[in-house]
């Protein structure tokens, strides 16, 4: 009789579980590679600021930009270490080569050299440079995985390439090999204690340095729309089930420069939701550069399917201490959602 009122509830205590997701770009990229790693297994000051958020918003699944990946995984392997030393376990974890520094012998960026970081598939001295990963205290399905890091530019539908009078820009060369994603575009499973998830994690390329052309700002305006596409089934099966996207799209709804339109179409997708996480002052801002102030550039974005029952972006009004630990971590802020069952 006992087994069977357990096993009644069962439905109950599933829809009562919650989960945290976060996004956060740590800004922990260093000028070479094996840096970062020798800087995590130093304890220096950044990592253990970046760790010390994480520690105070303990979220179940985290999404990181700026961080440097290795061959070997290395890096994250000792950051998660690094971690659980303090007492915040991430047993499964996901990284992958990213675009960044990924080079090519072909002149990118227009200026008329090659081998500059600009010239790589995405910016970066060096490969790896500023890659993405993914903690999480649930298991992560590496073997369905999808990595759309490889879609041509061109090939995404309703792509818009830069030209200058009509004429392909930097050359049509450069155009037929270059990718999409500056860093990476990836679909990650995770089977979490509200059901099966599908985390869709990404970093577009800032919309500015560049010229007239508006290379990046175009780039930037694909990267998040192929987010619309994938889900739309244009770039192969839809996905199926829950899912939340989580990354930096370097985008601004209404402030700064960039083609808002793209960021604005994502929002108002009827197959997400917004939250509109907020810090305890009510601000939506998610990072702050000393050029043009504050922006909201970082996003959680769950299902439609998905119920959400809290939201928030770590940067403490209070508490000086805390405060300054933020700031020492990144420019960016860390944005969470706590999600259930509908």
């Amino acid at each position: 009789m006992i087994r069977v009122f357990l096993l009644l509830l069962l439905p109950f205590a599933a829809q009562a579980e919650t989960i945290r997701i976060a996004t956060f770009n740590t800004e922990l990229s260093r000028k070479g590679p094996g840096i970062l790693l020798r800087d995590i297994r130093r304890g220096d000051a950044q990592v253990r600021a970046v760790m010390q958020v994480l520690l105070e918003t303990q979220p179940d699944i985290v999404a990181l930009q700026g961080i440097d990946w290795d061959l070997n995984g290395e890096t994250l392997t000792a950051f998660g270490e690094a971690l659980r030393d303090e007492g915040l376990d991430y047993p499964y974890r996901f990284t992958a080569k990213p675009n960044s520094g990924m080079e090519t012998s072909l002149d990118l960026d227009g200026d008329g050299q090659v081998n500059g970081p600009r010239d790589s598939q995405g910016y970066g001295e060096f490969t790896g440079q500023g890659g993405l990963a993914i903690l999480s205290r649930f298991p992560i399905s590496h073997d369905d995985m999808q990595d759309f890091s490889g879609v041509l530019w061109r090939d995404l539908p309703g792509a818009d390439l830069p030209t200058v009078d009509g004429t392909p820009f930097p050359s049509e060369a450069a155009q037929r090999i270059q990718r999409l994603s500056s860093v990476a575009h990836w679909i990650v499973p995770i089977e979490s204690p509200i059901g099966h998830l599908n985390l869709m994690t990404f970093h577009a390329t800032p919309p500015v340095f560049d010229g007239p052309e508006d290379r990046n700002g175009l780039r930037n305006r694909d990267e998040i729309r192929l987010w619309n596409a994938v889900l739309d089934g244009a770039l192969g099966p839809a996905p199926h089930g829950p899912f939340v996207i989580a990354g930096d799209a370097n985008l601004d709804p209404t402030r700064g420069e960039g083609r808002k339109e793209a960021i604005q179409g994502l929002l108002a997708d009827p197959r997400l939701q917004d939250a509109k996480p907020a810090t305890p002052s009510g601000a939506l801002a998610t990072v702050e550069w000393k050029a043009v102030g504050e922006m909201r550039v970082d996003y959680v974005l769950p299902s439609a399917d998905l119920r959400v029952v809290d939201a928030g972006i770590f940067w403490p009004d209070t508490g000086a201490d805390l405060r300054a630990i933020a700031e020492q971590a990144s420019r960016h802020r860390l944005v969470w959602v706590d999600l259930g069952h509908r």
